[in-house]
């Protein structure tokens, strides 16, 4: 055979995606420390749990002890509309429409079950009548002239909690929260405007920060960045990034492209690590995304290692939990790795897979690493549930009734955080900090946590269940917010020590073509309903089902079908 005849056969295999090309995997050593198969394993149904949450917060007559959990708040502030109140916790004494004439209330709480329900497909701009979509735009702190989004309405609330104006990640998660809810909503009044003046803020101010992020927070109005008894928030250029990205491809400007460059720049130039809160994982997804879409050399190994190592300086051991507590596996929970020999929170945890999970359709090389973590995460996750976690590992068992099975406890610790509370309890320890919140004042029961539970919706969108206990199928796409046109993408782990056959179902109706972007070849085709495919022993693939017969092309190392990427690496 002569070389020219060679080289078109190499040409067509790269093409077609038939040659055993295999992304190589790439470690994160705190996944390394997780079971692959954690025990006692049980995975819930997510997507029910966000469904019954919706259902049952949403519910203005319901009845019981605390109830109900929202409210309306007639004050309007920043626009002259009314705006739906939620608990933060159970019982907060802060809250409510007869305390402090009933504004207090957190975007975090509010936009995160409104994005969480969104997410499993219910329509919250027209819920029984209500736009509780439109609600959200009372957030946009226009009154104070910062013109982006906070977590409270006005700063009549600020000091009762939340970090309003003083606490950098609360003054700008509740705008990565916005421009998720955007997309999902784009055509609802006023949202295009707030989320210009938005990227125009933090544009803004990237460039007055010119890569010095070692800041408390930020003010908005002042266009001054500012420090306080908090310490230095750097890992804030994470959500200055990502919201700018999302500007982008919302509206096209490149300023907003070269802002989240300078942000990520910033991010990537830290020399400890800078994770605070919930931000760092957003850095490592547009790391991974930016360097495929941009070509841009930013170091995704880095910024997984400061998302899951608990190295974190500013907030000591922050990170990912890795252990075995009793018997029971934990590991996957986001928090402090150090607190009282761990305590991860759920709304951390949720909120981590949202950016992680679609990383590795940009960088299949960590489909295994985050593959692992989710299974642990997910499974850890139903611990925070009164009714999935047994009676001597939760401090309020006689509580848990007002729980109504969508609330679930605000964490998971090693040991009591009270120390002279609950101390005969054993790890893991269900618990919450609401009654430290307003100490004498905060029930008991505000160790339930309204406002983390309310982002199950992001689980709930993602994760689903196969025929085999322990694999999980992952929507890679559910929550790859502003991405370009792709077709259906799952990400599906073997924790076991041997092949498994996965009965896969097709999302759509139409014939398609598998093919694994981690192999990048297809294997199965003209699936027109389910097709059992083979997933090695602690091996992933990512599936994008791709219409079959699919004219296939190659263009800047990227394999496109139809012209709709589906490899990004080959």
């Amino acid at each position: 055979m002569n070389f020219k005849k060679i080289l078109f056969i190499l040409i067509i295999t790269s093409i077609f995606g038939v040659s055993n090309a295999q992304v190589r995997q790439l470690k994160l050593n705190r996944v390394e420390e997780m079971a692959n198969l954690p025990q006692p394993l049980k995975i819930i149904d997510w997507k029910l749990m966000a469904q019954n949450f919706d259902k049952t917060i949403y519910d203005f007559n319901a009845k019981g002890d605390y109830w109900p959990m929202i409210w309306i708040d007639s004050t309007k502030k920043n626009f002259d509309q009314n705006v739906m109140g939620i608990y933060t916790a159970v019982g907060d004494v802060r809250q409510g429409k007869l305390h402090n004439k009933g504004m207090f209330h957190e975007a975090l709480a509010n936009m995160g079950s409104v994005l969480g329900a969104s997410l499993v497909g219910i329509d919250k701009r027209n819920q029984n009548g209500v736009n509780y979509v439109a609600m959200l735009k009372n957030y946009f702190n226009r009154d104070t002239k910062w013109n982006i989004i906070m977590n409270n309405t006005a700063p009549e609330v600020a000091l009762l909690g939340g970090g309003y104006g003083r606490d950098w990640w609360y003054d700008v998660y509740p705008n990565v929260l916005f421009y998720a809810i955007c997309e999902q909503y784009p055509n609802e009044k006023d949202f295009d405007w707030i989320a210009k003046s938005i990227a125009e803020k933090f544009y803004k101010a990237d460039s007055i920060l010119k890569g010095d992020y070692n800041y408390s927070y930020f003010d908005y109005g002042q266009m001054k960045p500012m420090k306080n008894q908090i310490c230095a928030q750097q890992d804030a250029a994470a959500g200055h990034a990502w919201v700018l990205y999302a500007a982008y491809k919302k509206f096209g400007d490149k300023r907003y492209l070269q802002g989240a460059i300078s942000a990520m720049t910033a991010l990537e130039s830290n020399k400890i690590n800078p994770t605070y809160e919930l931000l760092m994982p957003f850095g490592a997804y547009l790391a991974a995304r930016m360097n495929v879409e941009q070509g841009t050399k930013f170091d995704v190994q880095k910024l997984l290692g400061w998302t899951f190592d608990g190295t974190a300086v500013c907030r000591e051991g922050w990170g990912v939990l890795t252990s075995k507590w009793n018997n029971y596996d934990i590991s996957g929970v986001v928090g402090s790795t150090v607190d009282h020999g761990g305590y991860g929170f759920l709304m951390n945890t949720f909120d981590a897979a949202w950016p992680l999970v679609p990383l590795v359709r940009y960088d299949p090389a960590y489909a295994d690493a985050i593959g692992k973590w989710m299974l642990n995460a997910v499974n850890a996750s139903r611990l925070f549930y009164p009714q999935y976690i047994p009676n001597e590992h939760q401090t309020i068992l006689q509580s848990a009734g007002v729980t109504k099975g969508v609330i679930a406890y605000e964490g998971i610790a090693k040991s009591s955080t009270f120390d002279t509370l609950y101390m005969d309890k054993k790890a893991p320890v269900a618990q919450g900090d609401g009654p430290k919140w307003v100490p004498g004042k905060n029930p008991d029961v505000s160790q339930f946590s309204v406002y983390g539970s309310g982002h199950v919706g992001i689980f709930g969108s993602i994760v689903e269940k196969t025929n085999v206990e322990g694999i999980l199928k992952l929507d890679v796409l559910s929550t790859d917010f502003y991405k370009a046109k792709a077709y259906p993408t799952y990400l599906v782990y073997n924790p076991y020590s041997q092949t498994k056959s996965v009965s896969y179902k097709i999302k759509g109706t139409k014939k398609v073509d598998l093919y694994d972007a981690i192999a990048q070849k297809v294997v199965a085709k003209n699936v027109s309903f389910k097709v059992n495919i083979q997933v090695l022993a602690n091996k992933s693939v990512l599936i994008v089902e791709t219409p079959a017969l699919s004219k296939m092309t190659i263009a800047n190392h990227k394999l496109l079908a139809n012209g709709v990427v589906i490899d990004y690496k080959k």
